[in-house]
């Protein structure tokens, strides 16, 4: 009997001790993206926890159960069982006035859509790839869902690789016979004929209106690749057609470079179209390839924000490393000349005019662009097999994608000890 009583109470001493579970972020976690699947997930059960900015990679400081460490061993996450005190030692490091951290209070897992068209595959992109892998739930739309007003649905939308110019992505000079390519062409049409379109190029036009409105009223936007610089042309090409009778049936306004209305975009400004149908690019926003060089020595360095006066920031670029690998895409950088002043650099490449990762604000919402197709496929192809992030569970390129999906979750507040 004595000895069960003392079992019991070096148990119960045990589990009073372990009130904080800490999923650390720097080199010594052995899946970074399955940490922010189980922190979105922890949220999505109603819990609350804390986002620790600058501290161990911006690691999780969340409340310790025996079915959260479970479930951390698991899904192979590591991680901390942390007294009272020791969480204490820890929050009072993180806040004080001495240290470039602070303490982001996460309170609400957000409702998240990704735009695609119908027949996507989820490793066609590379945000559905890491919601996939680090199993964040996640809701599909596309053109009819925002037309008729279920953006209001949701907190967080990412945009598919979309071209919002109504050009196919300018694949016509490569693969207008292409099977694919033709599919694509009559998916589009045939939503557009049945949403009373004449054109998918207005169509699309009435999309990027819808989101903007969405961000103005306080969504959050997130685009990778061809939807960041297609999106921001679609809206200063508002009162011009763009277009080439390839795409559209007639020609381009042959004015259409003039009657562009830079007021209007989020990111860019005073850029130039491409209105060569047969040329690959959009306008002159996009770093092509002879630009970059050598790809072993294409890489970005991360912005160090300060985490007390710039904490979304300073969320957006919490990694376990601050230099990261580049890589491809349609849309592969932005030249900092026909970026907005309003805007934030998060990410570029060092001594040169090549910004990868952006953020802004419009309205009451945000927007964020990050350059390339797969952080972890350097020139990814049309219809090469998918990126396996088993390989890749530490991937600092990931990485950013998954802040932005948990960012919608914080609100800034000091943590009381």
């Amino acid at each position: 009997m004595k000895l069960l009583r003392i079992i019991f109470f070096f148990t119960a001493s045990v589990i009073a001790a372990q009130t904080k579970l800490l999923i650390y972020m720097d080199l010594q976690q052995t899946d970074h993206l399955k940490a922010y699947g189980i922190t979105f997930n922890y949220l999505k059960e109603g819990e609350t926890g804390d986002w620790l900015l600058n501290y161990r990679g911006g690691s999780f400081l969340l409340n310790y159960s025996d079915k959260l460490a479970a479930t951390c061993r698991i899904k192979g996450v590591a991680f901390d069982a942390l007294s009272s005190v020791q969480a204490v030692d820890i929050l009072s490091l993180v806040q004080s006035e001495d240290q470039n951290m602070e303490v982001m209070r996460l309170e609400k897992a957000p409702n998240i859509a990704v735009y695609v068209p119908p027949g996507f595959r989820p490793w066609d992109d590379a945000v559905t790839l890491a919601l996939e892998y680090a199993e964040v739930p996640y809701t599909k739309v596309w053109v009819e869902e925002v037309l008729r007003g279920d953006l209001d649905k949701y907190d967080w939308l990412h945009l598919h690789h979309e071209d919002f110019t109504g050009q196919y992505g300018k694949f016509y000079a490569s693969f207008a016979s292409a099977q694919w390519y033709v599919d694509q062409q009559i998916i589009y049409e045939t939503e557009a004929k049945k949403l009373g379109y004449r054109k998918v190029s207005k169509m699309e036009l009435d999309v990027v209106q819808a989101i903007k409105n969405y961000v103005a009223n306080g969504g959050f936007m997130f685009a990778m690749c061809s939807a960041t610089d297609s999106y921001d042309i679609a809206l200063a090409a508002e009162n011009t057609d763009i277009c080439d009778k390839m795409f559209d049936g007639d020609a381009a306004d042959p004015d259409a470079q003039k009657k562009l209305d830079f007021s209007k975009t989020f990111a860019f400004e005073n850029f130039n179209l491409e209105m060569n149908p047969f040329v690959y690019e959009y306008s002159d926003i996009d770093i092509q390839q002879p630009e970059i060089g050598n790809p072993q020595n294409d890489y970005f360095t991360l912005f160090d924000f300060s985490a007390k006066y710039d904490p979304v920031p300073t969320m957006l670029t919490q990694d376990h490393v601050n230099v990261v690998r580049g890589f491809m895409g349609q849309t592969t950088m932005f030249h900092k000349k026909f970026i907005k002043k309003s805007v934030i650099v998060l990410g570029e490449r060092a001594g040169t005019d090549q910004v990868r990762y952006i953020h802004g604000n419009f309205g009451r919402g945000t927007f964020t662009f990050y350059g390339g197709h797969d952080p972890e496929d350097y020139q990814h192809a049309v219809q090469d097999p998918p990126t396996d992030l088993s390989l890749y569970k530490n991937s600092p390129g990931y990485r950013l994608i998954l802040n932005n999906v948990l960012f919608p979750a914080a609100k800034k507040k000091k943590q009381k000890t």
